[in-house]
């Protein structure tokens, strides 16, 4: 199953609205990537652990 995580769930200053979908290890880098790029994270094994945490199944389009 495809997962889904969506910075609007967390408020930003930046008031960031990427959602990233795909498989798990796909978001988790994707994003991983984007909260250093864009939220000043640092990349690491807690880092990751909170995303994989947040992670939701895709609900499909046709649904």
């Amino acid at each position: 199953m495809r997962k889904v995580v969506d910075c609007r769930d967390h408020p930003s200053v930046s008031g960031c609205t990427l959602t990233i979908s795909g498989e798990e290890e796909e978001v988790v880098r994707a994003a991983a990537e984007h909260a250093v790029s864009v939220h000043e994270h640092e990349d690491n094994a807690e880092l990751r652990r909170m995303i994989r945490e947040d992670l939701k199944d895709e609900v499909p389009a046709h649904a």
